[in-house]
């Protein structure tokens, strides 16, 4: 299974449920390069641009480009009022981009999805001579917040968590350096969420690729396990989020 469409067909519950980075990361890219009018940008797969914005009102000349078409159809719609963006319809490994040069490439959690052997030479490729490559993302931890919660949904998945295809996609992101791109630093930030026992299901049925692709009768089965387990601990899911951020540059 082809797993890099699957959040595509739910952007309204993505867009929800997606956890949002902060303002530190943002700013951090920004100052590095130095972004703003007469600097271009590039962001692989926004899904639905929970990092976009920032980087639009930088006033750069702005592109993206998203596989998913209802991903796309939802950007064209959610930042029509900025003249400097622009979106493709399209798959980065294949696309032409002709000409085009920029001064960042930058992905939130989808560079992953790309065989680094395709991503990382190409995106050396777009970047003009001193241009940055920022990958980053959010990874989410369940368990220390809820030991004995987690245990139970452990046991929840164990029971009903059946998927045809499992998700494999990985990614070293030190490995860019095998690529050609130098000066490869390392930064994270820390948040927490705490959702109720109706928000976490809509969470993992949002944002979860395995758990999107869940069919009848385990769908409803594991659900029903996770909001029962949640209720008895309170209604309350505590998730301690990292956002983690790797930036890199192109030499001069």
């Amino acid at each position: 299974m082809d797993f890099r469409k699957t959040f595509d067909t739910i952007p309204e519950e993505f867009d929800k449920w997606r956890p949002r980075y902060c303002e530190e990361l943002y700013n951090h890219i920004i100052t590095c390069t130095d972004l703003g009018p007469g600097k271009a940008a590039l962001e692989i797969g926004p899904g639905t641009g929970q990092a976009t914005k920032p980087f639009l009102k930088t006033g750069c000349d702005y592109l993206a480009i998203e596989l998913g078409e209802h991903f796309a159809s939802f950007m064209e719609n959610k930042f029509k009022a900025y003249h400097n963006f622009h979106i493709v319809n399209g798959d980065f490994e294949s696309h032409n981009f002709e000409t085009q040069k920029f001064d960042l490439v930058y992905s939130a959690a989808t560079i992953q999805w790309i065989p680094e052997n395709i991503g990382f030479p190409k995106v050396y490729d777009l970047l003009k001579p001193g241009g940055t490559l920022a990958m980053f993302m959010t990874y989410s931890d369940e368990k220390s917040g809820n030991e004995a919660l987690y245990e139970q949904i452990q046991e929840v998945y164990k029971k009903h968590f059946y998927v045809e295809t499992k998700y494999t996609c990985r990614l070293d992101y030190e490995h860019v350096l095998n690529y050609g791109f130098t000066d490869l630093n390392y930064h994270e930030w820390k948040k927490e969420r705490v959702l109720s026992a109706d928000e976490y299901v809509d969470y993992l049925a949002g944002t979860q690729v395995e758990h999107i692709t869940l069919k009848e009768p385990y769908r409803t089965r594991f659900y029903d396990g996770i909001r029962e387990a949640v209720m008895r601990a309170g209604n309350q899911m505590k998730i301690m989020d990292t956002i983690a951020l790797y930036i890199t540059k192109k030499p001069d």
